[in-house]
């Protein structure tokens, strides 16, 4: 102590930062070490729990790199054989496998502690010859039908979790084979990738500022059939040049002391990149990134079979955030109104919509997060049963600290009161849309990209294929930058071999500058400005890039060239026909049904008559019913598809003819007044426990007594 006091504040300094930049040193030679090691693995993964393998991709008819695990529960984990299970699907977009798993407070993490068992599928670092986007699709269903097959006593199907990129491919899955999905909660996953707002998250420019697709053919070719996912990488890191090239090695370098294991934990995951065939990363950038297929309707099957997401039938959930710069909210949830003008048309079609945006969580944090994961996560895997409950709709979740103003804390799950709010897609408008004249702009890059693409196939590919090689394209691999700047900090690396015990004999005798220190304040100051400089630069390059790709696919010269008339309306929705003739014929069977049923039909009916103008609904009142479900012999109990079935033809019922439904209550009541006593003490319940309701929803409340007292006509 008496030797540190001695130094003046420029010794103290400098001896720090000279201990720091040697500890950082040996960070990031860790981390170089990891990233060696993990190259030589056959499937390197940061999954967090221990697991059992159920399925392997590669042994299907088409085989693909994907596999099906089973996650075993940590000592203590109670798993509920009734609840459905849960399929966690990491995103293939260029990082390794188990990003959803990778530490207790995650997506598994908080699933299994809700009582559900839990699945992961990931993947292996290269894709097997051949593969395409419809094989993952085909493994997709076997994996879900192997994950069926093992909970027969599950009351409903399974509940999948779909990452970024795993999103719009098990949402193109459940567009094929609805039948096998339950609720799908979609994490920061792009559906709609023209939406947007001008000035924010240029990322869906990138396709056109690049004239088009073709690049992705070169990279593809100059891979030898294979595509490098460190290129995605450093597309998600140009987004954000402060962070990568200097807020992210400052952060190491100033907290050397404690930052380190937060920092290879993520630097495990985010320093291996995987592979794609060039035939699977071609399709994407085609259809999903430069062509916006999937909303439109356009994608078919190799039978013909068109990819329409309206057939998926299970519960829709969408967590986003307005802090994410890679997939917006527009983008999360612009593919609702690209399928639907009004939220009638929700209702009408069947589906079930639930979204929730977080204010300021990043992209990636929305599924790695522990604070995202013990929230949002953990309060739908908590309430996913509601969920499946839910009638046809759009809503918006709402999660509310617990305070000593709620009502009936007991029937509460958690901290927080998970609330469903019933929205218009006018809220979903209101998030930002583009323009016609914008839309236009993307559909003629669309177009540039097919020339441009078409041309390179004709010309230059011939000649890059033969160029190529095995030999080349491992090469090309092994000196991307985003692979050197790992591997250099290796020990296989000579100059670093001082490094680890320097690093060493500092830790013994550490010496941390004091915070009050002046040139720490300095040093704190410039790193402020460092990013904001890099900011700056970002903001300005972002405006050039909006201005550029707007002025070039704005020119009505190049609009005519590539045959986009200028009345024509681009990305035109689905054909109507065949959901309007599914709209007509459920009308027609409901139209039978409304004096048909019993007392459990009043009881729902009621809830939801009362409940309707409220326009919302919490875990509470859920809580209650599901209690008084259980409370029924289990031969007279009805089974979760069951109530499934019944609450969505009640609603439907309700939102056809409201007055005629209600009116037709007595019609369903049994002849026994103490029937009706016990239905009635059930609707008073279950309408109680949310607390106090409405002025609409009191006259509705005694109106609804009347019925009940009413002796049956």
């Amino acid at each position: 102590m008496a030797d540190r006091a001695s130094l003046n504040f420029f010794q103290e300094y400098w001896i720090d930062a000279w201990q720091r930049s040697i500890l950082t040193l040996d960070v990031l030679r860790e981390r170089g070490n990891t990233f060696v090691a993990r190259a030589a693995e056959d499937a390197p993964h940061v999954l967090g729990f221990a697991f059992d393998v159920v399925l392997d991709g590669r042994t299907l008819p088409r085989p693909v790199n994907y596999v099906l695990v089973s996650v075993k529960p940590p000592e203590g984990t109670v798993i509920d054989p009734a609840k459905p299970p849960y399929v966690v699907v990491d995103p293939r977009a260029g990082h390794g496998p188990g990003i959803g798993g990778m530490k207790q407070e995650s997506e598994i993490g908080v699933a299994l502690a809700a009582g559900h068992a839990c699945y992961f599928v990931g993947f292996l670092p290269k894709p097997m010859p051949g593969q395409t986007i419809a094989d993952v699709c085909v493994a997709e269903a076997a994996f879900l039908e192997a994950v069926a097959a093992r909970h027969p006593e599950a009351e409903s199907k399974p509940v999948v979790v779909g990452n970024c990129q795993a999103g719009w491919q098990i949402m193109m899955t459940a567009a094929i084979r609805p039948d096998l999905f339950g609720p799908i909660l979609l994490a920061g996953s792009p559906l709609s990738y023209w939406a947007g707002v001008r000035g924010r998250n240029p990322m869906r420019y990138l396709g056109g500022t690049l004239g088009g697709t073709w690049l992705t053919a070169l990279a593809g070719d100059l891979g030898n059939g294979t595509f490098d996912g460190a290129n995605l990488v450093a597309n998600f890191e140009s987004l954000n040049p402060a962070n990568t090239y200097w807020e992210k090695p400052y952060n190491l370098y100033a907290k050397a002391d404690t930052e380190a294991a937060r920092f290879l934990d993520f630097e495990t995951w985010w320093g291996s990149p995987v592979t794609l065939n060039a035939g699977e990363m071609q399709w994407i950038a085609d259809n999903l990134f430069v062509g916006n297929k999937l909303t439109s309707g356009d994608i078919l099957t190799a039978d013909g079979t068109r990819v329409d997401l309206r057939n998926i039938r299970s519960p829709i959930i969408v967590l986003c955030s307005w802090g994410d710069n890679i997939t917006p909210p527009q983008q999360a949830l612009g593919w609702i109104t690209d399928l639907y003008d009004h939220e009638d048309e929700i209702v009408a079609n069947g589906q079930t919509i639930v979204y929730t945006l977080h204010q300021t969580i990043g992209h990636l944090g929305i599924f790695v997060s522990s604070k995202v994961a013990t929230r949002e996560h953990a309060e739908f895997a908590s309430c996913m049963e509601m969920i499946d409950l839910l009638p046809p709709g759009l809503y918006e979740a709402v999660i509310t600290e617990i305070d000593e103003k709620t009502a009936n804390p007991g029937l509460i799950s958690g901290k927080h009161l998970f609330r469903l709010e019933a929205r218009t897609l006018d809220d979903i408008r209101a998030l930002g849309a583009n323009s016609d004249e914008d839309q236009r702009r993307f559909a003629t890059a669309a177009r540039v990209s097919e020339i441009g693409t078409g041309l390179y196939r004709t010309f230059a590919q011939p000649a890059v294929r033969a160029m190529a090689s095995e030999q080349s394209a491992d090469l090309l691999r092994e000196t991307h930058p985003h692979r050197m700047r790992f591997a250099a900090f290796s020990d296989g690396n000579p100059f670093m071999a001082p490094v680890k015990p320097l690093a060493d004999s500092i830790r013994a005798d550490r010496k941390p500058v004091s915070p009050d220190n002046p040139l720490l304040t300095m040093e704190k100051v410039a790193a402020t400005w460092i990013s904001t400089c890099w900011d700056s630069y970002r903001l300005a390059r972002d405006a050039m890039t909006e201005a550029m790709f707007l002025g070039t696919y704005g020119s009505p010269a190049l609009q005519a060239m590539v045959g986009l008339a200028a009345e024509e309306t681009p990305a035109p929705k689905h054909p109507d026909r065949a959901q309007e003739a599914i709209a007509v014929a459920w009308r027609a069977e409901l139209d039978k049904k409304f004096e048909v049923g019993g007392l459990v039909e009043a009881v729902i009916r009621s809830i939801m008559y009362v409940r309707r103008p409220q326009r919302s609904v919490d875990e509470r009142g859920f809580t209650v019913l599901q209690a008084v479900r259980r409370m029924q012999p289990a031969n007279r109990r009805l089974s979760f598809g069951e109530l499934k079935t019944l609450f969505r033809e009640q609603y439907l019922l309700l939102h056809l003819d409201e007055e005629r439904a209600a009116r037709a209550i007595p019609l369903l009541l049994p002849d026994d007044p103490d029937q009706r006593s016990q239905g009635w003490q059930v609707v008073e319940e279950v309408l109680g426990a949310s607390g106090d309701l409405s002025p609409e929803g009191t006259e509705r409340t005694a109106r609804l007594r009347q019925l009940f007292a009413e002796t049956r006509p």
